[in-house]
């Protein structure tokens, strides 16, 4: 079998060798070209497995020839290398469509894990959408589009922000991203930024060493080092404290940390995925998130569609949804009724495909003639519906449904906790949620 082929394109000779012997060790080919217009001529006549192009070149820069292979050799992934430092650069490149990045001076152990990450890439031939359909369910061209964006940014390691409103599958997404590209066999790690109490989130997210604090009593390994190799999924990263935005910030920058107490930092090879179901310009703009950590964590924007947007995929998700209810409750799969579609479409569901699957559950339980009818959807009224449950929902220029849904939330948790004279423990057994839950959204809706 062929050794896999790796194309250097630099002008600069020690370079070129230093990068030729790495590559040769890794039983790899290397091919060299010292200008922008060599390379194209051999990307076009050979077969490559990978690209490394530096910036700077004689005829042109390393972004022409990264612009040039998206629409001439997309099948061909390809790496560049910036000068220490430049991480406008960096993320220029990966805007457009380069699959990383390395900093000068070169960090061997960092490229070997860069090129091997990539040509597992090049030989991976299940990236086909297709693959995607059991999972994220919808045949609805905003669906489609959004599957081929999954397939598309997984053959990258650009940080990708999942923008969508709550119950949409932020995490469903951020997974079939993992799942899909070349860190499918290492681990994906998610985690929820507004569920880590402040004072314990820089323990908990880059570990610590012993002694370094009352009650570290030993060595901890933290979140983003439990997801070397793999993916970290930063979930409502609007929620992290300034102070951890500026150390977040180094971590993608530097590809480094340093656990609480420990004297030097450690690299480390993660990629890194987040999300938030609020506008982040508009914290930008408020001065509540970094404006330079925003542009590294939004080098690629994907947008999951809110479910009133494609209410031509509420047959599909409902059937699918009754289909395991009922494998779970051990009973046979019911029927959804015409009027029960029907009742379905017509509602705005602020709660989205999770609030959509705690009705039909519910409805489960009512049903008793084997079918799901309208008379069994308990859909509750909000402020974009009418008391028979018809969708008035605002048109654009009328309030965000989410802040609908937060206000209705707010005010559940509210009753919740004057019925129980101010105690959480009891308000969560009543809103049938954890302790830690509701300590989470009585903090994040500002309930006093």
């Amino acid at each position: 079998m062929a050794k896999p082929t790796v194309l250097i394109v630099d002008d600069e000779p020690d370079l070129c060798e230093l990068l030729s012997i790495t590559l040769q060790r890794m039983d790899l080919n290397p091919r060299t070209a010292n200008t922008v217009a060599a390379a194209q001529r051999l990307l076009q006549t050979e077969h490559f497995d990978l690209c490394l192009t530096d910036m700077q070149l004689p005829d042109s820069d390393g972004l022409t020839l990264v612009d040039w292979m998206q629409s001439h050799t997309p099948q061909v992934p390809v790496a560049v290398i910036t000068a220490h430092g430049n991480m406008e650069t960096a993320v220029r490149a990966l805007k457009l469509g380069a699959f990383d990045f390395v900093s000068k001076p070169l960090d061997l152990a960092g490229l070997r894990k860069l090129v091997t990450s990539a040509i597992k890439l090049s030989n991976n031939t299940e990236t086909d959408t297709a693959v995607f359909s059991p999972r994220l369910l919808g045949a609805s061209q905003t669906m489609q589009h959004l599957r081929e964006m999954i397939a598309k940014v997984a053959r990258s390691q650009a940080p990708v922000h999942i923008f969508g409103e709550s119950g949409t599958g932020k995490e469903l997404v951020a997974k079939l991203i993992h799942e899909s590209g070349p860190r499918r066999d290492a681990p994906f790690v998610p985690v929820n930024c507004g569920a880590i109490p402040s004072e314990l989130m820089e323990s908990e997210l880059f570990g610590h060493k012993r002694g370094s604090f009352t009650g570290a009593v030993a060595d901890k390994k933290g979140l983003i080092q439990s997801a070397e190799g793999g993916t970290l999924f930063l979930d409502e990263i609007a929620d992290l404290p300034l102070h951890m935005q500026v150390k977040l910030l180094r971590v993608i920058q530097e590809k480094a940390i340093r656990p609480v107490g420990e004297q030097t930092e450690s690299r480390i090879d993660v990629r890194i995925l987040s999300a938030t179901h609020r506008n982040l310009s508009e914290l930008v703009a408020a001065g509540k998130f970094r404006e330079d950590l925003f542009y590294r964590v939004n080098v690629i924007e994907l947008r999951v569609p809110s479910l009133r947007e494609r209410p031509e995929d509420i047959p599909e998700l409902s059937q699918t949804m009754l289909r395991r209810l009922g494998r779970r409750m051990k009973i046979p799969e019911p029927a959804l009724s015409k009027d029960a579609v029907a009742a379905l479409k017509e509602y705005p569901f602020p709660g989205n495909v999770r609030e959509l699957e705690n009705i039909l559950e519910r409805a489960m339980t009512l049903s008793t003639s084997g079918e799901v009818r309208a008379s069994d959807i308990q859909l509750r009224p909000t402020p974009s519906t009418d008391a028979a449950g018809k969708s008035t929902a605002s048109h654009p220029g009328g309030s965000p449904l989410g802040d609908h849904l937060e206000d209705i939330e707010r005010d559940a948790i509210t009753k919740a906790l004057e019925s129980t004279r101010y105690n959480k423990t009891a308000a969560a057994k009543v809103l049938g949620m954890s302790f830690r839950a509701l300590r989470y959204r009585i903090k994040k809706l500002g309930i006093e």
